[in-house]
């Protein structure tokens, strides 16, 4: 099993961050993506480099067995079993006055694995040990107006084109699985899995929380005092609403129904809440001044 140095692929040291290994897949991602270099073989290989090497990095889980067993990484869990069932015989042999067999406590474990699950055994016949797949992993990066309804995208994989439905309402960190996408199985296992995490920007004037959208809208001093109606944006569309005398700056009010579509809930949404946001004015005509220096002087006589 050739080893491939992960790590020299994205330009890292062993000592790298996470945080160091997303910044160096999506500009390394950028550079050699299909799309950047039409017809050229050399950069789809560096692609699909790029991406194996962010499948085993960018996971935690996968980086801590490919740091301690290298090409044999996929295989951690069965080459620990296989260690711990060798060691068991070690210690009986010891006990019983036998001998101590080799030791495998560190460096390649190609060959050992190789002898225990995936070479020819003593009568000349393969082993039918089987292992899944490797996993990958995507990120899908979309605006919030994307996620409002329901879309298909086709995605690139290892280069494989992959098309997939993004139900409405994902939400920004969420990851999906889409199951035997990943890489294929070991002695006819089943193949791996695609892990899609989404990375939701917002451009829009909403705050979004779940399901709940929330937005500040500017008012009059004149609609405060007096109530009126006004016209306020929702996320598809536009609303008409009666303000009522006397609102407050910072008054909130909630438009049921009004919000983001709930995950993977047909028909269902959240709600929209408004912060009125009363609006003082700084430059005033002529008869604008007078009319407030009335309000005040009446203000005045009254107390």
């Amino acid at each position: 099993m050739a080893y491939i140095d992960y790590y020299k692929i994205l330009g890292l040291s062993k000592s790298a961050s996470q945080s160091d290994i997303k910044k160096a897949y999506r500009k390394m991602a950028r550079k050699y993506h299909p799309d950047v270099n039409p017809n050229d073989s050399t950069a789809e290989q560096k692609f699909k480099e790029v991406n194996e090497a962010h499948e085993v990095l960018g996971n935690v889980e996968n980086r801590k067995k490919y740091d301690e067993y290298g090409a044999d990484w996929k295989h951690a869990d069965d080459i620990k079993k296989a260690r711990q069932q060798q060691q068991e015989q070690q210690r009986q042999y010891s006990s019983q006055g036998g001998f101590t067999g080799a030791d495998f406590g560190g460096g390649d474990f190609s060959d050992f694995f190789e002898s225990m699950f995936g070479g020819r055994t003593s009568g000349g016949s393969r082993s039918s040990t089987t292992f899944k797949g490797q996993d990958y992993n995507a990120e899908v990066q979309l605006d919030l107006k994307e996620v409002y309804t329901t879309q298909k995208q086709t995605l690139t994989v290892n280069g494989k084109n992959i098309r997939i439905t993004i139900p409405a309402g994902v939400e920004n960190g969420q990851v999906i699985k889409i199951k035997g996408h990943g890489g294929a199985g070991i002695n006819g296992g089943p193949k791996g899995d695609l892990y899609i995490t989404f990375a939701i920007k917002n451009s829009t004037r909403f705050r979004r929380v779940k399901s709940d959208l929330y937005s500040d809208v500017s008012i009059d001093v004149v609609t405060a005092v007096l109530g009126g109606d006004i016209t306020v944006s929702t996320f598809d569309g536009k609303v008409k609403l009666s303000v009522k005398p006397g609102t407050q700056t910072d008054s909130k009010i909630k438009l049921k129904g009004k919000g983001f579509p709930k995950y993977k809930k047909e028909g269902q949404f959240g709600d929209l809440y408004i912060t009125y946001k009363v609006k003082v004015p700084t430059q005033l005509s002529e008869k604008e001044k007078e009319l407030f220096e009335a309000l005040k002087n009446i203000k005045d006589h009254e107390h």
